[in-house]
């Protein structure tokens, strides 16, 4: 018989691994340097900050989540006191991706630690620095019945894909989930797959042009583009479009100078296969700024395009990088055209002053979760569900989502004895009117 951990032990143990991370901070942050040059600045509150605060979230509310939850009983079953349980799955294989290589690993493992769940954790092999120090810190903190990570490449995770598990939780992009939703399917494994998608950031002539350029720079080159929720091209009004690449120019050399070669503040690409896929989706394009690259620092400028078919690779693709499409449109009717090309994305963005616009985008498309006039900023919020929709993924997560993603929420009756109301029983003759009488009251 398996051993749920009680929810005092679980928040001991997740005690010691904030007490943990806040002791290895520094290193943390060497680390995401050393694998992809990520700024200090963006390494602190995109990964260790936001992890930090999600622990103390976690300590604090897991009495209430973990609380059996008392809900009205029927009538049909009076009298009774009916309660959803929140019990873990058991066995939990995590997969983490690399772009955000320490944040989207431990995350998902406070929530399935938090919900009870025993955790097997593959962090990625294209960080390595990181995925050290996540495999160290996971040993100092947890038992190995408890969790563990497991490092290696691709063919580990194939290895561990084709174990029994009672959860997957995978981040990563849409070709590799399908993998993983494949395998999942053979054992009946519930999954949360969190993946991708080519996300629209729209732009209308009300849009405050200045402030607009300054949030799209900084959640698209944010990580050196590297994020699955950056916005992945822009969809502009005509009238307005030369104005708004004026200002994106200018706030790009605010933010990172004429030659951002040079800024400490621009992550690198990956490795440098990724480098040379970037390269590419550029070659035979319309480059208005930027392009500049150095393979050997793995460098690549924040880079814009100006109206690229929708039938090249750079429209085709999930970018993941410091590039921008930015396609115009003249009619309502045009950003459709466009944006129904792709399968529902990750998030979607929307700047405008004009509610009626705001709310026919909202109504018209669906997305896993996005802004209205900024980028990025629904993934820092706890409250919101993180997700995406379609072939962008399947589940969500974040603060007590996350606790109830890895939460079997189990169904019980407590049924008194003291009395027992005999209309369910047969014989059933003379009942039915009555019943219906009930049933339709209900």
């Amino acid at each position: 018989m398996r051993h749920i951990p009680s929810v005092s032990e679980r928040k001991e143990v997740l005690k010691k691994l904030l007490k943990n991370i806040i002791i290895h901070e520094e290193e943390i942050l060497d680390a995401l340097h050393k694998d992809f040059r990520k700024p200090r600045f963006e390494s602190v509150i995109s990964e260790t900050a936001y992890i930090i605060s999600d622990l103390k979230n976690t300590i604090k509310n897991l009495d209430s989540w973990a609380k059996p939850k008392r809900v009205l009983p029927s009538i049909l079953n009076f009298p009774s006191s009916d309660y959803i349980y929140s019990e873990p799955y058991g066995k939990v294989l995590i997969i983490g991706p690399w772009n955000y290589p320490f944040q989207l690993a431990i995350a998902p493992l406070i929530a399935a630690i938090a919900a009870g769940n025993s955790v097997t954790l593959k962090p990625s092999e294209l960080t390595p620095y990181t995925s050290a120090l996540v495999s160290k810190i996971v040993r100092e903190t947890f038992d190995v019945r408890q969790a563990l990570v497991v490092t290696g490449d691709y063919t580990i995770s194939q290895d561990l894909l084709q174990k029994r598990w009672d959860y997957i939780f995978f981040t990563g992009s849409v070709p590799v989930g399908k993998i993983v939703a494949k395998a999942a399917a053979e054992h009946l494994t519930p999954v949360t797959l969190e993946l991708g998608g080519k996300n629209p950031c729209i732009i209308d002539e009300t849009a405050n042009l200045p402030l607009a350029a300054k949030r799209i720079v900084w959640g698209k080159f944010f990580n050196g583009g590297q994020t699955c929720i950056a916005p992945d091209y822009l969809l502009v009004h005509y009238r307005i479009k030369q104005r708004l690449i004026h200002h994106i120019i200018k706030e790009i050399e605010a933010a990172l100078g004429e030659n951002p070669q040079e800024s400490e503040d621009l992550a690198r690409i990956i490795n440098l296969k990724n480098w040379r896929r970037q390269i590419s989706l550029i070659e035979n394009q319309n480059i208005i700024y930027g392009g500049q690259h150095d393979e050997e620092t793995l460098y690549l400028a924040p880079t814009l395009v100006d109206e690229p078919f929708l039938e090249s690779a750079l429209m085709q693709e999930e970018i993941f990088g410091p590039i921008l499409p930015i396609r115009s449109y003249e009619r309502k009717e045009d950003i459709g055209k466009t944006v129904n090309q792709y399968e529902k994305p990750l998030s979607l963005y929307v700047f405008s002053e004009d509610k009626s616009f705001i709310k026919e985008v909202l109504d018209k498309y669906t997305f896993g979760g996005g802004c209205v006039n900024d980028t990025l900023i629904h993934f820092a919020n706890k409250r919101l569900p993180f997700g995406g929709v379609g072939h962008s993924g399947i589940g969500a997560y974040h603060g007590k989502l996350g606790f109830d993603t890895f939460s079997h929420k189990k169904s019980v009756i407590k049924k008194p004895n003291w009395i027992d109301i005999p209309l369910r029983y047969a014989p059933y003759q003379g009942k039915l009117k009555l019943i219906k009488r009930i049933l339709n009251w209900i």
